[in-house]
């Protein structure tokens, strides 16, 4: 059995995929859109058969950083994505990887911890990227 991170975008499900490629190296193994799916998605109101999400919408991704699965949806679409209670952490080989990944994750998001030596760690810090998702970034002493 494995646990893997799934991850709902809320509708920026294409944008963080694009991002997590650039910034991390990520590939997509799957992309299914909601318009791929034959059986119709209730939408938000499923109770009284309201409109599901739309068509273009990425209803299942898989990808890769590093030897990791992660999954990703855009949910149903709310544009209120919320990332609480957890961190994803990224364990580079060097200071010189952290320092990469780490300005990589910043870019347009928010620095919780900057990125420093401490007594676990050549460089650890973190930061929440442009989508709210917590990072954490541990390269060993």
């Amino acid at each position: 059995m494995k646990a893997e991170p799934y991850l709902m975008f809320e509708g920026r499900c294409d944008e963080a995929l694009d991002f997590y490629r650039s910034a991390l190296g990520a590939h997509v193994t799957t992309l299914m859109r909601f318009r791929d799916n034959p059986d119709p998605v209730a939408g938000p109101g499923c109770a009284d058969g309201g409109p599901g999400p739309a068509p273009d919408m990425v209803m299942h991704a898989e990808f890769t950083v590093g030897s990791t699965t992660l999954m990703a949806s855009d949910g149903m679409g709310s544009g209120q994505p919320r990332f609480e209670g957890i961190s994803l952490a990224l364990s580079p080989a060097d200071e010189a990887e952290a320092k990469r990944l780490f300005g990589a994750l910043a870019d347009g998001g928010q620095v919780q911890m900057p990125l420093a030596r401490t007594f676990f760690s050549q460089a650890f810090g973190m930061v929440a990227d442009r989508f709210g998702v917590s990072w954490m970034v541990v390269a060993p002493e």
